[in-house]
């Protein structure tokens, strides 16, 4: 009997012909972190729950309802990381990293796991580029971090994405504002959902993130938090504002922005997009100065972001913004016989160590099935070996865009004359390269 097993709800497969977007994405973020001083690390999938509950807060949505919680065979209880900022922060004072120098600036591409309602834009196990900077309170490492992601954002093309900031305070100035929201939120106690009522004693602020339609409606009158800020979360708000501005960046302040982690202080923003419905946000991240030393660290300023791969891709597959072309073949070896495809192998390994893609039959099919696996799989070039190649030593290299046939030579001299061969496609199909390409020659010869 026929097992149907299907991929777990809430997540996904990346095929092969899609991959090519994950490629731009990922290059893209890689050399912006690079650009930006920013230091690859990375970490396991589960750690400890202890480090999520202390760090993410036990009345978040996250640690109550979202974790993905295992035991072990001992005591210990594990837990698929639903983010990436405290495994990230467990690792640095694990190995030392903060003892090198401040600031210490690390990136990440990591999957995270989350047991909530899938849908679009929103899965149980997504991927996320993120980085975390430790050392500085200056707000201009705030504006230096959001600029990461700005320049991420801008480079690869994404239009109408409006970055959202607020402050949302100190521990001290925020003790005033969840007292007032307890006082706004009391009369309306029985309206909340019952969430929200244990929120209102333990965590007022989660009010406001809460998914209710019933809650938001009673929620959008609460008091704002940038009316309970002390003087020095203001002054540290008007120094994000102002570097912001001397970077050329953009930005609303949106007081509702609190985020949906405890670990929060001051500075909280999001970049919003209204492509992709509901789930609006392609990344999100904000200031958390006291978390290192929570979990075990010096008093240490720290501040950082996540972005979600996949919505970055469902943003730019909206927009109908370009990828990276997919990697094709460069060249199909159609031997016909066993000799021609012993001699196929043999070019094909030569062709692979000087760097070419390169394939050749593996299955025994006939020429004309071959030409047509050829084009299917995109290849450029086809060069046929049979009995009267092997013979005299020489093919027919066929350009498969053009249909053009050139002699070439089946020995040392393949890789150079097939060198020269795709360095004329290239020159053929791009109009840039090939005037950037004049202009360096001074309009002569090309093979200068």
């Amino acid at each position: 009997m026929a097992v149907n097993i299907k991929r777990p709800n809430g997540t996904m497969d990346v095929v092969p012909g899609e991959a090519y977007k994950w490629h731009t994405v990922e290059s893209v973020v890689r050399e912006n972190a690079e650009q930006f001083g920013f230091r690859e690390i990375r970490i396991p999938t589960f750690e400890e729950t202890g480090l999520f509950v202390r760090s993410v807060g036990d009345t978040t949505d996250v640690v109550q309802k979202e974790m993905y919680t295992v035991s072990s065979t001992g005591d210990k209880t594990y837990t698929l990381r639903p983010e990436g900022t405290a495994g990230v922060i467990r690792a640095t004072l694990e190995n030392g990293i903060l003892n090198e120098g401040l600031p210490q600036k690390v990136f990440y591409m990591l999957s995270c796991f989350r047991h909530e309602k899938a849908q679009k834009g929103r899965l149980r196990e997504f991927h996320q580029f993120g980085c975390e900077m430790f050392g500085s309170p200056d707000p201009v490492a705030d504006a230096d971090v959001i600029s990461l992601a700005h320049s991420v954002i801008d480079r690869l093309g994404l239009k109408n994405i409006v970055l959202n900031i607020n402050s949302i305070g100190c521990p001290e100035c925020r003790a005033k504002y969840r007292s007032a929201l307890r006082a706004f939120f009391e009369p309306h106690r029985d309206e909340l959902c019952e969430t929200c009522r244990e929120r209102l004693e333990k965590n007022p602020l989660r009010l406001l993130d809460c998914k209710s339609a019933e809650d938001q409606a009673i929620a959008k009158d609460a008091p704002l938090i940038t009316e309970f800020l002390c003087e020095d979360c203001s002054v540290h708000f008007e120094g994000v504002k102002k570097y912001l501005g001397l970077m050329g960046i953009d930005y609303v302040v949106n007081p509702r922005i609190v985020r949906g982690l405890d670990y929060y202080t001051r500075t909280v923003f999001e970049f919003i997009t209204s492509d992709i419905g509901s789930q609006a946000a392609v990344c999100a991240g904000g200031r958390y100065d006291n978390l290192v030393e929570s979990l075990g660290g010096k008093p240490t300023p720290a501040l950082g972001f996540g972005m979600g791969l996949e919505r970055i891709i469902l943003t730019m597959e909206s927009q109908g913004l370009d990828f990276m072309e997919e990697k094709t073949c460069d060249l199909y070896l159609a031997p016909m016989g066993p000799a021609a495809l012993d001699k196929a192998i043999e070019l094909a390994a030569v062709m692979r160590s000087e760097g070419f893609f390169v394939e050749y039959d593996l299955v025994g099919r006939g020429l004309k099935a071959q030409m047509k696996y050829a084009d299917k799989i995109g290849a450029k070039y086809v060069i046929v070996i049979g009995d009267s190649e092997l013979e005299t030593g020489n093919a027919r290299l066929k350009n498969m865009a053009t249909g053009e046939q050139i002699d070439i030579a089946l020995d040392s001299t393949l890789c150079d004359r097939f060198s020269a061969s795709y360095y004329e496609t290239l020159l053929a199909a791009d109009d840039e390269l090939r005037g950037f390409v004049e202009t360096l020659t001074g309009g002569g010869d090309t093979d200068k």
